[in-house]
């Protein structure tokens, strides 16, 4: 694979779901200059590896880290990983790259530290729930404000998808959602894969802003694309520019 032209505008995304390239690519498309090239790394294992051992081991941040060292010999401009369950290893990854490696999850913690203080967290994997909230109250420490986190997982629901079970997946998703939902001023979704189950829900029922992470991140992407000068400089995740 070529180098990019430095003048066409080149970034890479991160997913341990293959299911999200496309996702991403329709983002990409929306949100993204025109003729931006989008290149897709794709490693389940990263998140499967995960899961298994309620961590992020060694070798899943050494080959994050070698996803990310490839994209700068490609000549892209930015790195964006869509796993929030490896958020914690895009931190300590960030300081040290070449060029601008986001998270995805960022600028969703942002908006939701905006909007209000009781922020609700629903994730199906603990390992995806963890960091989210966790990247929320470090948002609001940077931004000075003081938020109550309410995390939750929707036990049983990520297994009902493993196994096909699409439907009790969502039953178990909605029925967490809807007890959050009355108890919060905003609602955050620690998978993107939710979103699509929280549409069920009617405007009225929801009664406040439910934020997931996919249109939010590539956005901020396409910020520290126009920032092209700055980015170059060592912008990094934990310094991108608030929503």
């Amino acid at each position: 694979m070529a180098a990019m032209s430095p003048e066409q505008p080149a970034v890479a995304f991160v997913h341990t779901v293959a299911g999200l390239a496309p996702t991403f690519n329709a983002l990409a498309r929306d949100v993204l200059p025109p003729a931006t090239r989008t290149v897709h790394i794709v490693d389940e294992d990263l998140l499967q590896d995960t899961i298994r051992s309620g961590a992020i081991r060694p070798p899943t941040r050494a080959r994050l880290r070698a996803y990310v060292e490839f994209a700068q010999r490609m000549g892209l401009q930015a790195v964006m990983v869509t796993c929030s369950s490896v958020g914690p290893a895009v931190d300590e990854i960030a300081p040290g790259a070449g060029l601008p490696v986001l998270r995805v999850d960022t600028a969703m913690a942002d908006e939701a530290v905006r909007l209000g203080r009781q922020i609700g967290v629903l994730g199906t994997l603990s390992t995806t729930l963890e960091p989210t909230a966790a990247l929320i109250r470090t948002r609001a420490d940077q931004a000075g404000r003081e938020v109550q986190v309410e995390a939750r997982v929707a036990e049983g629901a990520f297994a009902a998808l493993q196994q096909g079970q699409t439907a009790e997946h969502d039953r178990r998703v909605l029925e967490v959602a809807r007890a959050l939902l009355g108890q919060v001023d905003v609602l955050v979704l620690a998978q993107a894969s939710m979103a699509r189950v929280l549409e069920q829900l009617p405007a009225a029922e929801r009664g406040v802003p439910v934020l997931s992470s996919p249109q939010l991140g590539v956005q901020r992407l396409a910020a520290v694309l126009a920032d092209r000068p700055s980015a170059a400089a060592g912008t990094t995740a934990a310094s991108q520019p608030s929503s």
